[in-house]
């Protein structure tokens, strides 16, 4: 699972788990560094204040009234041939003592370790003892899974001479250490255990308690449209960061629908220019020959012409067709202008659209359809239109040097209904593909480039859509599809 698709609750709770759980293993880590340098420290010391308490114990016997003999290497094994197991076992540690050469002078082989000494000590051991300030050396080893030290120091007289060495095996018992460790990790995992639980509970309800506000927000985003009033958010007890928010949402809402309206405005007043300006022009089409054959007649008018029958017929025949035009512009404008009446007929789709097809004469309009019968609400006179406006067009985009074919199907997909109106004409351009729905845009000589939006319009109404392939010289697919309810 990535992070990122993660959501913000879900982030917001593994991270206040992760954050326990890596503090406790922090702090676990810490106990046990703690622990071995505790441990560490401890020994160390421990072996330091045993080498000096026998070091003080020897030094009494060397110097004390039932010593007899004269203090120097050789008699060391005299002087502490029995005392030796008496200072060893009060400080339960075994004691070795070596001449300054190495050698073994004289040992307790008992203790708390059976450790056995060495007859002669290595010359690492020697040089380390009289190449250091203190004269002492300490040797640290693993054996058998337990670690070791052994200390090594000059034993002197009273006059602070060297007189022999004295070597103390020292064996590293933690047991008393680890357990308390145990004890510690065990109760802290017992602590960490409950505060886990507890963050869980608390991380869960806190980042509900943030999301919660998110999730009114995103709500709120996703339900935003320019076309409508949209609600302002109100949430009350909320921290101040999604107070920030809400209040900047509720600020851009009241700026949207100001813009809205504004905008709406515009789109309404630049329509109706745009509406003013096309008829202006299209009337202004027809008035001029009008004017220039009533301005004619006018001038070359004579009653006793034997030829003014026939010339008025031809200017009246004039007059009259650019009246049709006028008329017919009326009529486009009209209809584009009337928006399809919402009255939902449950009609035949199949019977309807072969009747729109009937008003056409050419013989080469062919329809197919996969059903007998596709019961569709539409109404009825806006199918018919829709049908005939896409026919016409493809009839009209079928140049006079082809042989012309229009194929118009009916099928039903899904309960949705679905009409194509194929041609083989010349196709549409690839710069006028985004033109073609919008009014006033037209390839042809004549006409006002308006069916198509009406055609558009009238589906879009219905909640179908309207989409076409095309393919230069050779045709065009028109696909109009609505729900059957």
């Amino acid at each position: 699972m990535k992070l990122k698709k993660l959501s913000l609750r879900s982030r917001i709770f593994f991270a206040m788990i992760f954050l326990v759980l890596l503090a406790s293993i922090l702090i676990s880590a810490v106990a046990i560094y703690q622990y071995k340098e505790q441990s560490k420290d401890y020994h160390e010391g421990r072996l330091q204040r045993k080498e000096e308490n026998i070091q003080t114990h020897l030094k009494r016997v060397l110097n004390g009234r039932q010593n007899t003999w004269e203090v120097k290497t050789e008699n060391i094994p005299l002087i502490f041939k029995e005392e030796i197991y008496n200072i060893a076992d009060i400080h339960k540690l075994q004691i070795n003592l070596y001449d300054l050469e190495g050698g073994l002078l004289v040992s307790s082989k008992a203790g708390l370790q059976n450790f056995a000494a060495d007859a002669c000590l290595p010359a690492e051991v020697l040089n380390a003892i009289s190449n250091t300030a203190e004269h002492m050396y300490v040797d640290k080893h693993i054996e058998n899974g337990e670690a070791f030290q052994s200390s090594y120091t000059y034993l002197r007289d009273q006059k602070s001479k060297a007189i022999a060495i004295l070597n103390l095996p020292y064996l590293e018992k933690d047991d008393f250490l680890t357990n308390e460790l145990l004890e510690f990790l065990k109760r802290i995992a017992f602590a960490f255990l409950l505060v886990l639980l507890m963050a869980i509970v608390i991380a869960f309800l806190l980042s509900k308690y943030i999301t919660k506000s998110l999730k009114a927000i995103s709500d709120k985003i996703n339900t935003t449209r320019l076309e409508r009033r949209n609600e302002k958010i109100v949430i009350n007890d909320t921290s101040e960061e999604i107070y920030t928010l809400v209040n900047s949402y509720n600020s851009m809402i009241d700026e949207l629908e100001e813009s809205a309206i504004q905008l709406a405005k515009s789109e309404r007043e630049q329509a109706w220019r745009e509406m003013a300006k096309q008829v202006a022009h299209e009337i202004k089409n027809p008035l001029t020959p009008m004017r220039l054959t009533v301005q004619n007649f006018q001038r070359k008018f004579n009653p006793n012409d034997e030829n003014i029958h026939s010339k008025l017929d031809e200017y009246t025949n004039t007059l009259i067709q650019q009246i049709d035009t006028m008329s017919s512009i009326a009529s486009a404008f009209s209809n584009f202008a009337k928006m399809p009446a919402q009255q939902n007929e449950t009609l035949d789709v199949v019977k309807i659209t072969k009747l729109a097809l009937d008003i056409f004469n050419e013989d080469y309009i062919v329809f197919n359809s996969n059903s007998e019968e596709i019961i569709a609400k539409f109404d009825r006179t806006q199918l018919i239109r829709v049908v005939t406006n896409l026919v016409k067009n493809g009839i009209q985009a079928i140049p006079a040097d082809r042989v012309p074919k229009i194929v118009v199907n009916v099928s039903e997909t899904n309960n949705t209904v679905v009409i194509t109106i194929a041609d083989n004409g010349s196709g549409i351009l690839e710069e006028n593909t985004e033109k073609v729905f919008e009014p006033k845009f037209t390839t042809k000589t004549s006409g006002m480039g308006l069916g198509l939006a009406m055609v558009k319009n009238i589906v879009e109404t219905y909640k179908g859509t309207i989409t076409f392939s095309t393919e230069k010289d050779m045709g065009t697919v028109f696909k109009v599809s609505f729900p059957k309810e």
